[in-house]
């Protein structure tokens, strides 16, 4: 079943008029409706285009949002081979917010790490919608940790709406957590990439995200707060959220031009939910370039790139 966004809702009309000319068709010989249902892909395919031709700031939000779109275990199960799951933060317990192992990319082994939202009602449960807690960021520390050792490139993949605020999350010390995470991404002596997938929110993103290169896949957002939240604080009013996220500055391209990312991730039409396989591939390819280009450089060259590319950020595109 289909999932529509609440500006595709012309679309979903289209597109289930084609469907029910098919399905009378099916049920009786006598009725020929391929000429109309084609005209209706037709139309369907154009507004497709010029709806996702230039999405707004909150309609990037609803994409990135999107159930259907593919998550870290997709990303996983199609461009990494003999990946081995490794569990738990040798302190607490195991969040499967968080996931991660050894891999091969492209017969390269590689650390991977990402967070993991669920697909369906008992998995977005099991995998707190992605939200991770103290002992998630603390696996992903051990996790770096490892691959820092065996000098195994590490690749993160980022979908997240920030890290979990409950209370039993804050008195294990989800602020110390976080900021331990984010220093370990700074001090690692081997290639690290990040992609953010979906979205990419707060603390609970960049605790994964400082890294050597950072991509974007074309509609995902990544920012210091969600839209409704700065909304909230701001006007008192989440319905503001559409003009927070126009201030917020939060799309992969204004991130590109503030010099916050380093790559755009082109999205196939209709997001990466409407061409799953090819999002993916897409994000294999480009993890593999930021790699092979990583790769040349000594441990120390790695860390002071990773340094610097976080001093410069915000004096690039500030004018704009």
């Amino acid at each position: 079943m289909t999932h529509y966004l609440e500006f595709e809702k012309d679309l979903a009309e289209i597109e289930g008029k084609a469907d029910e000319l098919r399905a009378m068709a099916e049920k009786s010989e006598a009725v020929d409706v391929e000429k109309e249902a084609v005209a209706l892909d037709k139309k369907s395919s154009a507004m497709l285009k010029d709806l996702y031709k230039e999405l707004t700031p909150w309609q990037k939000c609803q994409v990135a949002r999107h159930p259907d779109r593919p998550h870290c275990k997709d990303y996983i199960a199609r461009l990494f081979t003999d990946y081995t799951p490794l569990a738990g933060d040798r302190n607490f317990a195991d969040d499967h917010a968080v996931m991660g192992g050894i891999a091969r990319l492209d017969g390269r082994a590689v650390m991977v790490i990402g967070h993991e939202k669920g697909h369906d009602t008992k998995s977005r449960i099991e995998r707190n919608f992605g939200m991770a807690r103290p002992e998630g960021y603390r696996k992903a520390i051990r996790l770096m940790d490892l691959a820092s050792r065996f000098g195994l490139p590490i690749v993160t993949l980022i979908d997240t709406p920030g890290a979990y605020p409950g209370k039993g999350a804050e008195e294990r010390g989800q602020s110390e957590a976080i900021a331990r995470s984010t220093m370990k991404c700074l001090e690692v002596q081997v290639p690290l990439v990040s992609v953010i997938i979906g979205e990419g929110g707060s603390g609970g993103a960049v605790a994964f995200a400082t890294a050597n290169r950072v991509a974007m896949l074309e509609h995902s957002i990544y920012s210091v707060i969600s839209p409704e939240g700065c909304a909230s604080i701001l006007w008192k009013d989440a319905e503001k959220m559409r003009e927070a996220a126009e201030a917020l500055r939060l799309t992969a391209q204004d991130l590109k031009s503030l010099g916050v990312i380093d790559r755009i991730i082109p999205e196939p039409v209709g997001g990466a939910q409407r061409g799953r396989r090819d999002a993916i591939d897409g994000v294999g390819k480009a993890i593999e370039a930021m790699i092979a280009e990583l790769s040349k450089k000594s441990p120390e060259a790695l860390i002071k790139d990773r340094r610097q590319k976080y001093l410069n950020i915000g004096t690039k595109g500030l004018a704009a």
